[in-house]
């Protein structure tokens, strides 16, 4: 094999940003996608529909006028559930006992009321669900607790780890499977204020089965979305049924926040592993996220273990890392990115002996893709050429991972273009394609030369369709730049 060398500095890993009140102006956004962001995620959990209908508008604004434009990613909240509102902070101390209520008045008449405190829960269903000995997590797993009983409308827990309660705190439930929608009627609202303003993906939290993808995925063809769906890996149920999961949707997210809850933590950089394997066999983008670079919410610079934490990433070869404190409330989000891309552009320079070839990949063009792969893997300061209308091709091709090759892909489709920002390797450009194939590879080449991409002496691998006998044949080509 050669010791191919880039064709130009060149990230292929992708990354995220999430906005909040630390980005959401038009000056910090236009830094942001300037400086390399190429998708950008709303969380619904915290947004109103005036600012999202607003945020995507400024998006699309500045994309055009950095001529560059990115993707949004809708993440809407999911099935949660939350302690009540509390006058005061609770301190929970180390072998109390405490209780959880499904509806108000729940412990009237008790004796002894006073000696035992509680705090209401949104999830009525709780009681029915949940076992004696099953562990309670509060607060992304800062207070734990134990159920002891469970009556027809409370359960009474003794403190684990002790902690401070405050009003509205997430609570995991490991192990536990809840009979809660994937789909609540807050995501069909809020999905329905993104599909009106177009946006490309929906991030869809708590997935425990395909199922969960499927009602989702059929919602959106009712509404006439081409919006793709990401399922966030969360729990346990999820990774128990990992491989159907990743079958039935577009992308995956490895959301390590609960999922660091709710699974052993010894287990958790396991679970990345097997999941990123399991999506390079069905030919899926992959997404690491949470804490990527959690100290640089209040630092300018990262720790040690952030740094080989998004280098592991890189080395894993997943198509994007995500950030969300960092960028939503942190005091340095564009160092942020800045970091990712030093990161990405420094381990992704160096030889990969490894080519992945999807097992369960689909389509017929499979054989194609691998043997355009294989050539460019052989060669020098070369790069990969295809079309695509729906971004099968480029998708097929990303899935494979090449080593240093990359992926230019042109597309008729505004939307195809901002898709095909989640896949590792890929960068799309719009482009009217001709109905004479040579033609389009001449004009896309033409393009390239202007804009410094490739240069004379270059090799190009073009993944498409040629005109033979008045009829399009799929076909391999190489040539060299002049």
């Amino acid at each position: 094999m050669s010791s191919s060398r880039p064709i130009a500095a060149f990230r292929r890993t992708k990354i995220i940003v999430t906005l909040g009140p630390a980005t959401e102006s038009e000056a910090m956004l236009e830094t942001l996608l300037r400086g390399g962001a190429d998708i950008v995620r709303l969380n619904m959990a915290h947004a109103t529909h005036e600012w999202t209908r607003t945020t995507i508008q400024r998006i699309r604004e500045i994309s055009k006028r950095v001529e560059r434009e990115v993707a949004i990613m809708m993440d809407i909240k999911g099935p949660e559930i939350r302690t009540g509102d509390l006058e005061h902070p609770i301190e929970l101390k180390a072998g109390e006992v405490f209780d959880f209520t499904v509806k108000p008045g729940a412990r009237a008449g008790e004796p002894n009321l006073e000696e035992v405190r509680s705090v209401d829960v949104n999830y009525k269903g709780l009681v029915k669900d949940i076992a004696v000995g099953d562990t309670v997590l509060v607060d992304n797993g800062l207070i734990q607790l134990e159920v002891l009983e469970k009556r027809e409308a409370k359960i009474r827990c003794r403190v684990l780890v002790p902690g401070e309660l405050k009003s509205r705190r997430h609570i995991n439930l490991p192990g536990v499977t809840v009979n809660l929608p994937a789909f609540t009627e807050k995501d069909r609202r809020d999905t329905l204020v993104g599909i009106e303003e177009g946006i490309d993906f929906v991030a869809l939290s708590f997935v425990r089965k395909a199922d969960d993808v499927e009602t989702l995925r059929e919602f959106l063809r009712e509404h006439n979305s081409s919006a793709q769906i990401i399922a966030k890996i969360e729990d346990q149920s999820a990774v128990a049924n990992l491989e159907e999961i990743v079958r039935a949707s577009d992308a995956l997210m490895i959301a390590r926040g609960d999922l660091g809850i709710e699974c052993p933590l010894e287990e958790l950089p396991i679970i990345q592993r097997r999941a990123g394997e399991i999506c390079f066999n069905y030919g899926r983008p992959v997404i690491v996220a949470t804490h990527m670079l959690e100290s640089m919410i209040a630092n300018p610079v990262p720790t040690r273990a952030e740094i080989t934490d998004v280098a592991n990433a890189v080395f894993e070869r997943a198509d994007c890392v995500m950030l969300s404190g960092e960028t939503t409330i942190g005091k340095f989000p564009a160092e942020c990115v800045e970091v990712l891309n030093r990161i990405a552009v420094r381990i992704e320079g160096l030889p990969s002996p490894i080519f992945l070839e999807p097992r369960y990949l689909d389509g017929d063009k499979v054989k194609l893709l691998q043997s355009a792969v294989q050539l460019a893997n052989e060669l020098d300061d070369c790069a990969i050429l295809t079309f695509t209308r729906r971004g099968f091709m480029a998708a097929g091709l990303a899935a494979m991972r090449p080593h240093l090759a990359p992926i230019f892909a042109f597309t008729p489709s505004i939307q195809t273009l901002r898709q095909l920002r989640i896949l590792r390797g890929v960068e799309p450009f719009f482009m009217q394609l001709d109905s004479d194939p040579d033609l389009t590879i001449g004009r896309a080449i033409g393009f390239l030369q202007r804009e410094g991409r490739i240069k004379d002496g270059d090799k190009l691998v073009i993944a498409t369709d040629i005109l033979s006998a008045n009829r399009l044949v799929d076909s391999v080509q190489l040539r060299t730049v002049k």
